[in-house]
């Protein structure tokens, strides 16, 4: 079973049977449940933003949302190929009641989604989501009739209007990363981010851009999530052109992986420390990441006065947290930057602007950079969710078997040891059918060693 339902949206394999897949009859279910949860919110402009990533099965799922939001009598605003950032900040410029983002992000091909955003351009909260589920089994939904029916509007050119935003921000130094007068080089896993990318760093004043996989048709050259493991080709491309830095971004640019100019990794976990080490630099106040995340953005705000807090896993969780504690930055340690000066929603192209901003002012080389950073390494693994798997009854028995630890329950289970800098956390996945194992210390061999006794006493308990 590959289809997965959660209050941020829906998510599966394209073909197979209703129900078990994400089928055409799933995804009009599902996009008019929620047609019929923003009629509820009662908004005077009736038009839905809908946008998606280059997947092939992207422009059939575009088809079935336009055509049901219509039907509802919504106004379509199609800005067709786009990040989800983009479509994130489309929502609020078109002052829409909504948007659908059609993407499964870092998912392989055969997966596709819908991601369903508020009037502010935002996820879900758990609230509204569960409400959008629940219509979706009832199938209390009402159409309009034949007067009513909404418009369909191509509107293109959405990717321009991001950039522009994000090089007028204050933060954002196009005179210096002009002048710097860097090569760049990306690679954009033949998606969205093969637009998106060139005409930011266009604006930016980039010259030297070298392209690596940015053919928007949807045919990955490599597992897309941008892990070490998948990047062994940009690695060589930032070598072989001289490249001074390499972008990485995943199916719809909402991670950023980041290569240093002798092809070594700059670790996904350190996007965001090194985009709020020049925030931080500039403005004091708090940072936000979630739990799975590198404790080196702990070690830097600390380090520069402010507060750092930490948040369960999910944007819409570190968004909720960030204007709480009033955070001036924060993200995910997968990549994910969010700067609310811009919106709150994880984008890579504010965070490329970012850290170009940072490398152009130090004038330092990216490898250099990453060294003033303490060193944490992160273990990353799963285990398959085997059908009737109690996960809560398992966490529970890890919990007591290591009660003498602090631990949070926020988000799965985390347990943190403090004397070694050590934590692992586990949780169940929200897009895979999977046991999330992560494990951090300050080397990679312990860190392997933390996470493998814990993965041998998970499928032990399984």
């Amino acid at each position: 079973m590959t289809l997965i339902k959660s209050i941020s949206g829906i998510r599966g394999t394209i073909g197979g049977k209703t129900g078990d897949n994400l089928t055409p009859f799933d995804i009009a279910k599902f996009t008019c449940a929620f047609g019929s949860w923003l009629k509820k919110q009662s908004f005077n402009n009736k038009s839905v933003v809908v946008g998606r990533d280059a997947r092939p099965s992207g422009f059939m799922v575009e088809s079935i949302v336009t055509s049901c939001l219509s039907s509802m009598g919504f106004d379509v605003i199609n800005i067709g190929l786009a990040t989800t950032p983009t479509v994130e900040i489309a929502v609020t410029a078109e002052n829409a009641c909504g948007g659908i983002i059609i993407t499964a992000s870092h998912n392989p091909v055969q997966w596709n989604a819908l991601k369903l955003l508020n009037h502010n351009g935002e996820f879900l909260n758990a609230t509204d989501g569960e409400e959008v589920l629940k219509i979706s089994e009832s199938l209390d939904i009402e159409f309009e009739t034949i007067n009513n029916l909404g418009k369909i509007i191509n509107k293109s050119g959405y990717e321009f209007i991001h950039a522009d935003l994000i090089t007028k921000l204050t933060l954002v130094n196009t005179e210096a990363i002009k002048k710097a007068n860097f090569k760049v080089a990306i690679d954009c896993v033949n998606s969205v981010g093969g637009i998106a990318l060139p005409v930011l760093l266009k604006k930016l004043g980039i010259e030297q851009i070298f392209e690596l996989y940015c053919n928007p048709n949807g045919q990955f050259p490599h597992n897309p999530e941008p892990l070490p493991q998948n990047l062994k080709d940009i690695s060589n491309f930032v070598v072989q052109n001289k490249a001074d830095v390499g972008f990485v971004v995943d199916p719809d640019v909402d991670r950023l992986a980041i290569i240093c100019e002798d092809g070594t990794m700059f670790g996904e976990e350190y996007t965001l420390v090194a985009v709020a080490d020049y925030i931080l630099s500039k403005n004091s106040g708090n940072t936000v990441s979630n739990l799975s995340s590198t404790q080196a953005l702990k070690d830097l705000t600390e380090s520069y006065g402010g507060k750092y807090f930490s948040a369960a896993v999910g944007e819409v969780n570190v968004v909720a947290k960030m204007k709480e504690v009033n955070a001036i930055i924060g993200g995910e340690g997968n990549g994910g930057v969010i700067f609310p000066d811009l919106h709150y929603g994880r984008d890579a192209l504010v965070g490329i602007a970012l850290f170009l901003s940072l490398l152009a002012e130090r004038k330092i080389k990216v490898s250099e950079l990453r060294k003033t950073y303490p060193d944490y390494f992160i273990s990353k693994n799963k285990i398959e969710l085997l059908p009737g798997t109690d996960l809560e009854n398992i966490l529970n028995l890890v919990k007591d078997k290591f009660s003498e630890f602090p631990n949070d329950t926020c988000d799965g289970l985390k347990i943190m040891f403090p004397e070694k800098k050590e934590w692992v956390h586990l949780r169940k996945s929200n897009t895979e059918p999977i046991i999330r194992i992560y494990a951090e210390s300050t080397s990679l061999t312990d860190a392997d060693n933390l996470a493998k006794n814990f993965l041998d006493l998970i499928r032990n308990l399984i």
